[in-house]
């Protein structure tokens, strides 16, 4: 690879618009759906599936739990959903602010919870 051509150019807010043989009018024109089957099209730009955890393991997606909807669904304070759970308040807020996701165990931990959090409050209960 040439070193010329790792080179990329810095566009400055208020220089001229870069020179391209791009026709603007004509791709303005284009309708959602047009660009839709282009994109379609073009074997490089497949949109991204959306679908069950299995289906985004195919292509290795992998889905992470909405850690502050889980718990707003189960009506708990973040101080409350730590304490049932034995999850550190700390991390959390992380997951919920979104400074940290949950590693694997923690994924399959929170799938388990939003299955049937009742029983799981209750299994650590017992334990303690």
């Amino acid at each position: 690879m040439k070193l010329n051509s790792m080179v990329s150019v810095v566009h400055n807010p208020g220089d001229p618009p870069i020179k391209t043989n791009t026709d603007w009018a004509a791709v303005d024109a284009l309708t959602y759906e047009q660009i839709h089957a282009a994109a379609l099209s073009d074997p490089d730009a497949q949109p991204l599936p959306v679908g069950t955890d299995e289906e985004m393991a195919k292509v290795g997606l992998i889905r992470i739990p909405n850690v502050k909807r889980l718990r707003e669904s189960l009506g708990l304070t973040q101080e409350a959903f730590a304490a049932a759970y034995r999850i550190p308040v700390g991390t959390l807020r992380d997951w919920e602010q979104g400074r940290k996701r949950p590693d694997a165990p923690a994924r399959a931990y929170l799938t388990i919870i939003a299955r049937n959090p009742k029983v799981v409050a209750e299994l650590l209960g017992e334990a303690a």
